[in-house]
């Protein structure tokens, strides 16, 4: 039985998650995304635990359950003068960090330094933190998919979801992004989406971002896809994390923001008939 029939649809039906990732990166991020789920077509979000603005979006969260949220696993830390660490000490899980005790830019760096042991440590801590603040999380996610960086961090995610009793999100795309075998590191039980849409820098570049997403509804697959989104405000605070990072700054950020809270846009769910779900539809059949 598929997905769609599981949560009472037929086996054809387009289902479909609209995720924004990064919520707690800075507070440019958070009202976006806040704003995005209250007024706009964003149906889930993921927080990442390890960053400065994490508290204000677990108090968002926590004061608006109605909402669809998980934990934005983080290993990685991407910006050339916004930096941030580990939630654990970093002497508990020193190969995680650079000279100056900050997450490493790059997949390929953490791969080249980080021991299994450490990335299962520090990710542990981040789903726990979430728990303590009383967080109830439907899935997990990663943040540049970096736990894709190696098959063994991979292995680490599907275990936690495990342990966790949560989804994970595992995606063919998102997989051969980062450079990870997709048979070589899926189990016959893994739970897979059935498409991943997100924009690339040549929509940006080119400037057909907006008409890339306007475009995207009536391109979706049968199954489960979920468009991945990064909402910000293009203001002085996102710029200035994004400083001389256009792919997924604040310009890029202020797009999808504009773009998943257009009335032309949204008017397309009908127009196609898709159906929106969330992760915690995914974990209400999953899990039982």
């Amino acid at each position: 039985m598929t997905l769609g029939q599981q949560l009472g649809f037929t086996e054809n039906t387009k289902l479909l998650m609209i995720h924004a990732d990064d919520a707690g990166l800075s507070h440019a991020e958070n009202r976006a995304t806040m704003q995005s789920l209250e007024k706009g077509m964003v149906n889930s979000y993921s927080v990442m635990v390890p960053c400065p603005w994490f508290f204000e979006m677990a108090v968002f969260a926590t004061n608006n359950p109605q909402f669809d949220y998980g934990v934005h696993l983080t290993l990685t830390c991407e910006w050339q003068h916004y930096r941030f660490g580990p939630v654990l000490p970093v002497q508990e899980v020193p190969s995680l960090v650079d000279e100056n005790g900050f997450f490493f830019k790059k997949r390929e760096q953490l791969r080249e330094n980080a021991t299994v042991e450490d990335v299962e440590k520090e990710l542990v801590a981040q789903i726990d933190r979430a728990l303590k603040f009383g967080l109830k999380p439907t899935h997990l996610d990663s943040h540049m998919y970096s736990v894709g960086a190696d098959p063994r961090f991979f292995e680490v995610y599907k275990k936690l979801g495990r342990q966790y009793g949560l989804p994970v999100m595992i995606s063919a795309q998102l997989m051969q992004m980062v450079g990870l075998d997709v048979d070589a590191n899926l189990g016959k039980n893994d739970f897979i989406v059935d498409k991943v849409h997100y924009a690339t820098y040549e929509y940006f570049e080119s400037g057909s971002m907006k008409k890339y997403y306007s475009e995207l509804f009536k391109d979706l697959v049968k199954g489960l896809n979920i468009i991945l989104i990064h909402p910000a405000f293009n203001d002085p605070e996102m710029r200035a994390i994004a400083v001389n990072h256009p792919n997924f700054g604040a310009e890029w950020r202020q797009i999808d923001f504009e773009s998943f809270t257009d009335p032309e846009n949204m008017a397309k769910l009908k127009e196609y008939d898709i159906q929106l779900v969330t992760w915690k539809d995914v974990k209400a059949v999953l899990m039982v």
